[in-house]
């Protein structure tokens, strides 16, 4: 049979698939991500001006690049092109004075993306300078927001260099050791138990949040955590830790609690999903008086969290998040907002995401900096981008802490102030 036959055919299975369920195809992560209103966003300036043909045209593109984005709505064709009113309705473009206050300005939680069950789960905007480019070039803003379950921070990278994000082929997975399959499973199960009960038996209490970004020089960053003697990263998740939490809980607090992310290209295996690569891990910052150790420790805390393991706390979270998708078909009342909104006692998610680059036909006019963030109702989120010069630090987060944001860069330049003595290893130029 060929190619094209083969196509075909699988394009007509995954139609009738998704025929009475719309998300039929999703993942377990994904049925997750979908059902607790989790979004992110991509936006950037652009040196040319964008109007409708134009963005349309960019739409067109991404979705060729990224076929995903045809699946999880009422009267999905997976894979299939999107007829022209639905393009309307998924694609806005205005115009505007200035860029005075962007990208905040426009930065949002995204949810109208749930409104209508018939549209695809994304959308995409753009604004254009009636007084064309200012004088940094800029001469329009483009801004993409789409469900999680469709996007990852992997998969904004390869976008921004014009790259296929399609999922082919299932990859082999490694057979997980059956004591190793055991303790996941029964770590999924007492998760999934403690989360269900914990979740139903508190009241919903909405957080306000709210969105803010920086934009930083790659360069102030690689030179001071070389000074210290830690990861950029290090330096980064100290920064916005110090700035926003340690200020919130007090000089008594013991740690912070943070899930951060990371890419992992090792051997996958039957306890992965398909869809994503990133690895969740669970970290406990000490606190301590002094920036400059509390940074070190930080990257002593990430050292031996990744020397130790870097699967555990993902794959149990897949394990729950399978149960919970079978658990939700037989007693859906347990699976509303309070379950979906449920955070625990995280402090704060922290997300690098691999570096994004313009290349390629979609991207070329697209500038630096870029900024990727996410929106979680219950979570308080920073996303951090990097690219050729500059990091770009994303927030959604409380409402309370949005000025805080101004203190990161306080801290920053109070930092770069300080007679640090040469560390003995450097490892700065790692992420």
């Amino acid at each position: 049979m060929n190619t094209a036959v083969e196509q075909d055919e699988a394009l007509l299975r995954a139609a009738s698939a998704v025929r009475k369920n719309p998300q039929a195809l999703f993942t377990n992560f994904q049925w997750f991500l979908v059902n607790s209103k989790n979004t992110v966003y991509f936006t950037a300036f652009s040196r040319t001006a964008i109007d409708k043909a134009i963005l349309l045209n960019f739409v067109a593109e991404m979705v060729s690049l990224a076929p995903q984005l045809t699946h999880g709505f009422v009267g999905a064709l997976p894979g299939q092109p999107f007829p022209q009113h639905m393009l309307d309705a998924i694609t806005t473009v205005s115009e505007v004075d200035d860029f005075e206050g962007y990208p905040d300005k426009w930065l949002g939680k995204g949810l109208d993306i749930f409104e209508h069950g018939d549209l695809p789960l994304f959308r995409v905007y753009a604004i254009t300078r009636r007084g064309g480019p200012d004088e940094n070039g800029h001469a329009s803003m483009v801004l993409v927001r789409s469900s999680h379950a469709l996007l990852e921070g992997n998969d904004s990278s390869l976008l921004s260099r014009s790259q296929s994000i399609a999922r082919g082929v299932t990859v082999p997975k490694a057979k997980l050791p059956f004591r190793r399959r055991f303790g996941l499973a029964i770590g999924s199960v007492i998760g999934a138990l403690v989360q269900l009960y914990l979740s139903n038996s508190k009241p919903l209490t909405p957080k306000e949040l709210g969105f803010r970004s920086l934009a930083i020089e790659r360069s102030r960053l690689r030179d001071l955590a070389n000074r210290i003697g830690v990861r950029q990263r290090s330096l980064m998740f100290g920064l916005i830790t110090q700035a926003l939490n340690v200020a919130e809980k007090g000089p008594e607090a013991a740690v912070i609690t943070a899930a951060y992310t990371m890419l992992d290209h090792s051997t996958r295996t039957e306890a992965d999903d398909d869809m994503f690569r990133v690895r969740a891990l669970d970290a406990k910052f000490k606190v301590q008086p002094n920036f400059l150790d509390y940074v070190r420790s930080i990257d002593q805390t990430l050292t031996e969290i990744e020397q130790k393991d870097t699967t555990t706390f993902q794959f149990i979270l897949m394990g729950m998040f399978a149960l919970h998708r079978k658990i939700s078909r037989l007693l859906p009342f347990l699976y509303g907002d309070k379950f979906f909104h449920y955070n625990g006692a995280m402090d704060v998610v922290l997300t690098l995401v691999p570096p994004h680059r313009m290349y390629g036909n979609m991207t070329r006019n697209l500038m630096e900096p870029v900024y990727v963030g996410s929106f979680h109702p219950s979570a308080n989120l920073c996303t951090f981008v990097p690219g050729r010069k500059y990091v770009t630090f994303n927030f959604a987060v409380e409402t309370r802490y949005l000025n805080r944001v101004n203190d990161i860069m306080t801290l920053l330049e109070t930092t770069e102030r300080l007679d640090i003595p040469t560390p003995s290893k450097a490892m700065a130029n790692e992420l």
